[in-house]
């Protein structure tokens, strides 16, 4: 049975430590549906956060290359885990003069984002969530006309106290 995972990777913060993780996941025929990558508090490791699919063997074969790796020095495969999860969107949508107080109302009132880029024909909206939160705020641009879109990966963390 094919399963979304969330796969935090904290890995040393070099050059060419995302091309060795990339690559690993290329050759072995695994696509990864996410990726982020951010430096962490500490400035000497980074964080990559990926969304992969496949089935408990695939995925335990996943961590199992990764951690193989010379430069990864964690792996958490958050399957069973409460998190915390969110992606951000820019979305592009054309507006007209008739239709503006409606999407400012839609997208402040009812999902939370802000206007961050106005000009006489289009709005540049910000919306943060979980994946399905974005999904519907994306279905609803459609209506508006979308222009552009762009959607960061997964970011995750655990709920509570623990750390990765």
């Amino acid at each position: 049975m094919t399963e979304t995972h969330t796969i935090t990777v904290l890995v040393e913060n070099r050059p060419g430590v995302l091309a060795r993780v990339s690559g690993l996941f290329a050759r072995r025929g695994y696509n990864i549906e996410s990726l982020t990558v951010s430096i962490t508090d500490d400035p000497n490791v980074s964080r990559m956060t990926l969304v992969v699919g496949g089935d408990s063997d695939i995925l335990e074969q996943i961590t199992k290359q990764l951690h193989k790796l010379v430069d990864v020095l964690k792996v958490y495969d958050y399957v069973n885990t409460p998190m915390l999860e969110r992606e951000l969107a820019l979305i592009k949508v054309t507006v007209t003069q008739e239709r503006q107080m409606e999407l400012i109302q839609l997208v402040t009132q009812v999902f939370g984002g802000k206007i961050i880029d106005t000009t006489d024909k289009a709005f540049v909206v910000e919306v943060t969530g979980g994946a399905e939160k974005i999904d519907a705020f994306e279905k609803l641009m459609e209506s508006y006309g979308i222009r552009e879109l762009v959607r960061t990966g997964r970011i995750a963390l655990m709920r509570g106290a623990r750390t990765v």
